[in-house]
């Protein structure tokens, strides 16, 4: 079985990020893999303007790629009803090689297990005389045990009101002491006994060592609404074999029992299986369904989540619990970050304007045409991600990449970008975390952890505007989570510029790093649209040229 491999982009993801993570994973599939575009962060509006546009859904979200129970090769282990014999439980448990098994309702959700441990502890336990009685014995049951007919009752009653469980040796004279209403008596195949005990009052009558039971016995057996049985099994054999008809039910664990769900992290499970003395633990989803068991050395090599990392290859950037994941590969257009994996993995990086042109690339390489769909949100990330063309990453390749996708995805790109630019551009409902982080990327560089987000402000009126509010929240976000400094650009496409707010400790790295003096946490940069190529190379040149 194949298995599913995540493709995915950074965090607060911008359109190139999740349209790129679309189009690869479309690839992916036509070319046999089982992809699965996911994001880890909310989509902004102009990717939502993008996927609508297109009819692409939003792919799902994933909040971490850490192990969990469902990663792990479960032992699947068929479920017993709570109403079978524990003998019969016992020769699952011998003909499969088990030593539990789970024990289920009709809708298969877990109501305890049944271990080897407990099906011995209650045979050689004192369990009374009165056992089949107060564990409500199935008549089945004990007619299976036993391998007995039944001659006289409804195979479908239970033992509710019986009595004792007695051996009738004696002559019948000597019953009465003995023999008591509503007991469940093992009797030989003379009449007289037979007789006697039913007059007694019995409930039950089991005729052993192949003894039959005549017309006359029956008829009265009738009258006193008597269950009959005849065996073959001789009257020693009877006695030890009939407790053995007790449902496990009775005998299951079912109180302070430790199972896990399915969506339980490992290092969860890892620390709660140290702490017990288990060998096994039973595993449910979130119905309470049982889907197996977990051993501890399960834990020993689990299988971990396949991952596809694209428009970027920092930690800070990535989803959480890369770490337990395994990195097949990495595709970017960015600088080389800090990912590390733990074999070679396919690592494709190029100064291009966007990921999406290598993606796009990519089908040309392995011979396949996008759909319509797919080459529109591959030319508008593409678009996106090089201010349509404008931004000093674009390249010839983007170029070329963008005529070739809108001619399949019949669109004009000029007045496309318009409509995307202008979508997304438009902050009257938006909040100031939205606006910070509608396209942000966390940066460890040097000593110095920095935090940069971008939108289009469109109208330079809106940076008057939100100017408070936004340099508020900035303070507020860089204090609770340590940035060194967080930046937010708020660029104008068409002027080709933008305001860059500021809030942190390092305010001398900005008058570096741009060559221009701070005014308010605000600094104006003309011809500054890139944060990529534009704004991260000259905070790094700074702080390399900052003394310790």
């Amino acid at each position: 079985m194949n298995e599913s491999v995540y493709i995915t982009g950074h965090k607060n993801p911008d359109t190139d990020s999740i349209c790129s993570s679309i189009g690869y994973a479309e690839l992916k599939k036509r070319l046999g893999v089982q992809a699965v575009p996911v994001r880890i962060g909310k989509i902004n509006k102009e990717t939502a303007f993008v996927l609508e546009r297109f009819g692409v859904k939003e792919p799902e979200y994933l909040k971490t790629v850490k192990t969990q129970v469902s990663d792990l090769d479960l032992d699947v282990i068929p479920p017993v009803s709570e109403d079978i014999s524990i003998k019969t439980a016992w020769n699952i448990m011998q003909k499969n090689n088990r030593q539990v098994l789970p024990v289920t309702d009709d809708a298969g959700k877990l109501l305890g297990i049944i271990s080897l441990s407990d099906i011995t502890n209650s045979y050689m336990a004192s369990q009374g005389n009165n056992v089949l009685s107060k564990s409500h014995t199935p008549l089945r049951n004990v007619t299976e045990t036993l391998n007995a007919r039944l001659v006289c009752g409804n195979i479908d009653d239970v033992f509710r009101s019986a009595g004792k469980v007695v051996i009738a040796t004696m002559a019948p004279d000597s019953l009465e002491p003995f023999v008591e209403k509503n007991d469940i008596v093992l009797v030989g195949n003379r009449k007289d006994s037979q007789m006697k005990v039913l007059k007694a009052g019995v409930s039950c009558l089991i005729a052993t060592c192949g003894g039959h039971v005549d017309k006359d016995v029956l008829e009265l057996a009738e009258q006193k609404g008597c269950i009959v049985m005849e065996t073959n099994h001789d009257t020693f054999t009877a006695a030890r074999l009939i407790n053995q008809s007790i449902p496990v039910g009775y005998v299951m664990t079912k109180n302070n029992l430790i199972c896990f769900n399915v969506h339980d992290f490992i290092d969860y499970i890892r620390d709660k299986m140290l702490q017990t003395r288990f060998r096994s633990y039973p595993i449910v989803d979130d119905d309470g369904t049982v889907k197996g068991f977990v051993y501890r050395y399960h834990l020993i090599s689990p299988r971990k989540k396949k991952v596809i990392l694209l428009d970027h290859n920092e930690m800070s950037q990535t989803v959480d619990g890369i770490d337990q994941a395994e990195i097949l590969e990495i595709i970017d257009h960015h600088r080389i970050g800090d990912i590390q994996t733990g074999s070679p993995v396919y690592f494709r990086n190029d100064t291009v304007g966007s990921t999406a042109t290598l993606i796009a690339n990519m089908y040309v390489e392995n011979g396949i045409r996008p759909t319509k769909e797919i080459a529109g949100i591959l030319c508008a990330a593409i678009l996106s991600d090089t201010l349509n063309l404008k931004s000093p990453t674009t390249t010839y390749l983007d170029r070329e990449t963008v005529s070739q996708l809108a001619e399949i995805a019949g669109v004009d790109p000029n007045r496309f970008a318009a409509e995307m630019f202008q979508a997304g551009s438009s902050l009257a409902d938006m909040n100031p975390d939205q606006i910070l982080y509608n396209d942000f990327k966390d940066y460890n560089l040097s000593r110095y952890k920095i935090g940069i987000g971008q939108i289009n402000a469109g109208d330079p009126q809106n940076v008057k505007d939100l100017k408070g509010s936004l340099l508020e929240h900035m303070k507020k976000v860089q204090q609770e989570k340590g940035y060194s400094l967080l930046l937010l650009m708020m660029t104008d496409i068409v002027k080709e510029s933008s305001h860059l707010l500021y809030f942190g400790r390092e305010e001398d790295l900005i008058r570096d790093a741009f060559g221009a003096e701070p005014r308010d946490n605000e600094v104006y940069l003309e011809g500054v649209v890139s944060r990529k190529k534009q704004v991260v190379p000259l905070l790094t040149n700074a702080i390399q040229n900052t003394p310790r």
